[in-house]
């Protein structure tokens, strides 16, 4: 089968939705099909895929998704596919695949991670303004619209927003839920990885050594977690070590921390190409995010036997049983229960059993079953 997939920016480590769409156009090659990426992202092609570049300049910066797609639907009114597979909103698509979630959603979700009535309402007034975010529903309307593609939803999270934003449900909507590649190295590189990272930043290995993998911090729900670990240290558990691993500026968090007198208690690390590295050193996954269609951080840490704890405002948690291979959280300020958590894995025994519950998951979190899931619709749709 010709397949086009359809998204504006290509770059990995901008990241998940990216990421996982360079895996997924892969996958879909190895299975014997002709993908042809269509982009704004100026990349040679590889030889397994064909990438298309395509223009996004606009007048007004904020309005280049707008121009992204309109060119993107030129061009492919003058090239024969047999089905073209969205990521970024396309009315035309013959399958929309919104794997960075829906845009009401996102913005919701914004507003609700201030922590004052008064900012939350700023922040919703200056989203109303924003041109970007306006320019932005209206694709995202229009995709939705009676009539527009097949909605492939990587978790019931973002299903469930299909059906309250847009009203969309039942047959237009399948849930596919998100993948990862789940290969795991021989038990001794795991451990070689693990003394090395823990050598290099000064970690014991009796530490509990808690991991966060963000590229935005605020929205991940870091300060929520700096609150946390305040209360841990309060109470006098000290044998624990929290880093941050991401490209997001940590100078308001380290001032933060600093004043809390923290700062010896977390490491930011900056952006890494060694993460696998990193889950192995760690014993515990966190991460309270205000919002995530379905993390592939948390996937990737269950697939390599890392114990999680999450919040219910990511798809993720879905394949998690609370308790299980880790704990899911109502909201990232209840910081009450997200100490309670972390205080109850500083038992060994309790983190080898989950750890052994979560490698049981490794074949429904692989991105090789999500390829599958996805082929068999395309065959179903092109019949």
């Amino acid at each position: 089968m010709k397949l086009a997939i359809v998204i504006e920016r290509l770059e990995a480590w901008r990241g998940g939705a990216e990421t996982s769409t360079l895996e997924l156009a892969r996958l879909l090659a190895a299975r014997g099909h002709e993908i042809h990426i269509v982009t704004a992202t100026n990349s040679q092609s590889p030889p397994d895929m064909t990438i298309h570049r395509v223009g996004s300049t606009s007048v007004l910066p904020a309005l280049r998704t707008a121009a992204f797609v309109r060119n993107a639907s030129a061009f492919l009114n003058t090239h024969r596919f047999d089905l073209v597979h969205a990521i970024s909103p396309l009315p035309t698509a013959d399958v929309y695949q919104p794997r960075g979630g829906l845009l009401g959603e996102t913005l919701e979700r914004n507003v609700a991670m201030r922590r004052t009535a008064s900012r939350r309402l700023l922040k919703r007034a200056l989203l109303a303004m924003n041109v970007k975010q306006r320019a932005l529903l209206d694709l995202e309307r229009r995709t939705f619209a009676r009539g527009g593609p097949l909605i492939l939803a990587v978790s019931k999270y973002v299903a469930l927003q299909c059906e309250r934003l847009y009203a969309v449900r039942d047959e237009r909507v399948r849930v596919v839920f998100n993948g990862v590649r789940t290969t795991l190295p021989p038990a001794a590189d795991r451990a070689a990885q693990r003394e090395s990272v823990r050598r290099q930043f000064q970690i014991a290995d009796e530490t509990l050594l808690l991991l966060f993998i963000a590229h935005n911090f605020r929205l991940k729900g870091l300060d929520a977690l700096i609150d946390t670990m305040s209360r841990l240290v309060t109470a006098g558990i000290n044998q624990l070590h929290l880093m941050v691993v991401g490209r997001d500026n940590p100078a308001r968090f380290q001032r933060r921390l600093q004043s809390l007198r923290l700062d010896r208690f977390v490491t930011f690390t900056g952006p890494t190409q060694r993460i696998t590295s990193f889950f192995f050193a760690a014993d515990v996954c966190v991460h309270p995010t205000y919002y995530d269609p379905c993390s592939r951080v948390v996937l990737e840490a269950l697939s390599y036997g890392v114990p999680c704890i999450t919040t219910a405002f990511n798809g993720a948690s879905e394949i998690m049983t609370d308790g299980c291979e880790g704990f899911v959280i109502d909201t990232p300020d209840n910081v009450g229960l997200s100490a309670r958590r972390i205080e109850e894995l500083i038992a060994p025994e309790l983190r080898r059993k989950m750890s052994e519950r979560a490698l049981l998951l490794r074949d429904r979190l692989s991105m090789s079953r999500h390829v599958e899931e996805l082929d068999n619709i395309f065959m179903e749709l092109r019949r």
